[in-house]
């Protein structure tokens, strides 16, 4: 079992930064990929960015790019998002997750392939 906990949400203005956590512990050792997703209310969950530990190769919604950014440490089995201008649209619920082995892109950005989830960090922006 891999356990995720993340932390850093928070209210922030537009324009603003926030930076988000997820500490890894259990059975990591088998995870090659961890994400993150976020969920807005009455929308599906979305695809933010992930990293693929094998290869330290690392992907990002389209939209996002340029914007949040993904990163790890290995010392301290820790994922982070950093968000910067933020965005009243960037409202939602964030969700770090982590996958034994995916192999696609496709795959990488769908949250059905990921069987490890913490409980989520609610990221509020104001206008």
């Amino acid at each position: 079992q891999v356990q995720l906990v993340e932390s850093g949400g928070g209210l922030v203005q537009a324009g603003g930064s926030l930076r988000l956590s997820c500490a890894a512990s259990g059975r990591t050792f088998g995870t090659d990929v961890m994400g993150w997703f976020r969920q807005a209310p009455g929308k599906e969950r979305e695809f933010v960015a992930a990293i693929r530990w094998s290869e330290d190769r690392r992907y990002y919604a389209d939209s996002l790019k340029g914007r949040f950014t993904i990163s790890r440490d290995n010392a301290k089995n820790t994922l982070y998002l950093q968000m910067n201008s933020l965005k009243p649209e960037d409202t939602a619920v964030y969700y770090c997750a982590a996958a034994n082995s995916i192999i696609t892109i496709a795959a990488i950005t769908n949250y059905r392939s990921y069987g490890y989830w913490g409980q989520g960090t609610q990221v509020t922006v104001s206008s």
